[in-house]
């Protein structure tokens, strides 16, 4: 399968020094997927009939999502990299994701889209945790 990701990084003019390329390309694709699930996530909670009961899943969806469309973005821009920003955002998207993890799966017996919103927040939080010890 082809990775755009993979190959944007391909066609990187500077060296990237000794960071591990599959752990960054995974993380990035890890990223841009848990937002849009919980994008997704977040729309479906609000057409579900008890969306009052929902607004906490919603909100931490909404958080997830931006938190991980930034991490996606610090990850793929090279030029002046920060190593103490990268980690930090590596840091916050894991915080984020896990905590997105949690509340949906209080909700994942009742909601599929809670389910799979859960599964792809840790993947994305374990993408998080294997770059940034990779970094060192």
């Amino acid at each position: 399968m082809t990775s755009t990701v993979k190959d944007m990084l391909a066609t990187y003019p500077a060296d990237l020094g000794n960071i591990d390329r599959a752990k960054l390309t995974a993380c990035i694709e890890e990223c841009v997927a848990c937002a849009q699930a919980c994008t997704a996530c977040a729309d479906a909670c609000l057409s579900e009939g008890m969306v009052g009961d929902l607004a906490k899943c919603i909100r931490t969806d909404m958080d997830c999502a931006d938190i991980c469309t930034a991490t996606a973005a610090v990850l793929s821009r090279h030029t002046g990299y920060d190593a103490d920003v990268t980690a930090a955002i590596l840091r916050a998207c894991a915080v984020v994701c896990t905590s997105c993890a949690d509340e949906c799966g209080r909700h994942a017996d009742m909601h599929e889209h809670c389910r799979i919103c859960a599964e792809a927040c840790r993947s994305c939080a374990q993408a998080c945790d294997e770059l940034l010890g990779a970094l060192g």
